[in-house]
């Protein structure tokens, strides 16, 4: 039997339904976004992440909005700064739960038994932990990557004292230290501070204490992936070239450990979060005239029977911040490594 005649254009038309569609070549950023975006509990840790910020940042505004300037919102009583809401608690029956209305002003979280806002303490308490997550965060990083990269690179006697070092600080009693050394700087009395005045109480001691005991964990992350790296064709090549050492572990090892140096970055900042909070609930963090959430459930503890609002605000906040930045963290691993998801 005769096959049917095919008519050019439905020929044409068959002919480009069976023509494979051009390749696109995608950059390893598009290839690490589009991975990373499936994840959508990592995209809503993001989302989180940004909200908190905006509130931390424009926490001014919001001061100024509820009518509770900032000397009023966050700074203690017996610093004498400015008029203190401390002063209307027994006429006015503080702690007072969230409202709209109230004699005093608007409270969003209520008030604590000193009639400070906790909606204004919170936000700043927010800004607090951040700057102390990050500033360490950035000391362990600048510590680690560097030390990782000399030990794996150059290895031999270099590579042995940075490990015995790293194997020093994991015996350390850190967290005994930590607190050791904070109460031994803030019990000192003004103008005698350790070392001279160089170690003063206050977020830059958190800070120093948080990233100086905590460097090791990336070292030896680091240490790990160079000295896998080193041995590759491209490192060989450059030393070939005449490329010094300073200069192959910038321009060449350095790029390829920025994926585990961002995940374990990521995974940081929580952590750091936690520590601090958790300093200032002992009352070794921060001053208590700067705001904390974790001085502010501290303080709750004996009220929380009573005025649930003083211990629940600033611990959602503080589970919010540290479970958003976990959920980052796992996302970019998965998305650097797709294999491990």
């Amino acid at each position: 039997m005769a096959k049917a005649a095919v008519e050019p254009d439905q020929l044409q038309t068959e002919l480009s339904a069976a023509t494979p569609r051009e390749i696109v070549g995608r950059s390893p950023g598009e290839i690490l976004w589009r991975r990373f975006r499936k994840d959508k509990w990592a995209i809503g840790g993001i989302v989180v992440i940004v909200i908190i910020v905006i509130l931390a940042v424009t926490a001014p505004l919001f001061a100024k909005w509820v009518g509770h300037p900032v000397a009023q919102s966050y700074v203690s009583d017996m610093t004498g700064v400015g008029p203190s809401f401390g002063a209307f608690g027994p006429s006015l029956g503080f702690p007072k739960g969230p409202t709209l209305h109230n004699a005093a002003g608007v409270f969003l979280f209520g008030a604590d038994g000193t009639a400070h806002d906790l909606f204004i303490q919170v936000l700043y308490g927010a800004q607090t932990s951040l700057e102390v997550a990050l500033s360490a965060t950035v000391i362990e990083v600048i510590l680690g990557v560097a030390f990782g990269i000399i030990a794996g690179f150059y290895g031999g006697k270099i590579d042995t004292l940075i490990s015995r070092m790293c194997d020093i600080f994991f015996a350390l009693p850190t967290l005994l230290l930590i607190l050791g050394i904070s109460a031994a700087c803030g019990a000192q009395p003004p103008g005698q501070e350790c070392l001279g005045g160089l170690l003063k109480p206050g977020k830059g001691l958190i800070i120093i204490l948080i990233g100086f005991f905590s460097w090791p964990y990336l070292t030896r992350i680091i240490r790990g992936q160079v000295l896998s790296i080193r041995e590759k064709e491209f490192i060989e090549a450059a030393r070939s070239l005449g490329s010094s050492g300073r200069r192959i572990m910038v321009r060449d090892i350095l790029p390829n450990v920025l994926a585990p140096i961002i995940v374990y970055s990521t995974l940081l900042i929580p952590t750091n979060i936690l520590a601090e909070a958790g300093l200032s609930f002992l009352g070794l963090g921060v001053p208590p005239d700067v705001p904390s959430w974790g001085y502010q459930i501290s303080q709750a503890s004996s009220l929380y029977r009573t005025a649930w609002w003083t211990m629940v605000f600033p611990g959602v906040f503080l589970l919010l911040t540290t479970l958003a930045f976990n959920l980052v963290g796992d996302g970019l691993r998965d998305a650097f490594d797709p294999k491990t998801s």
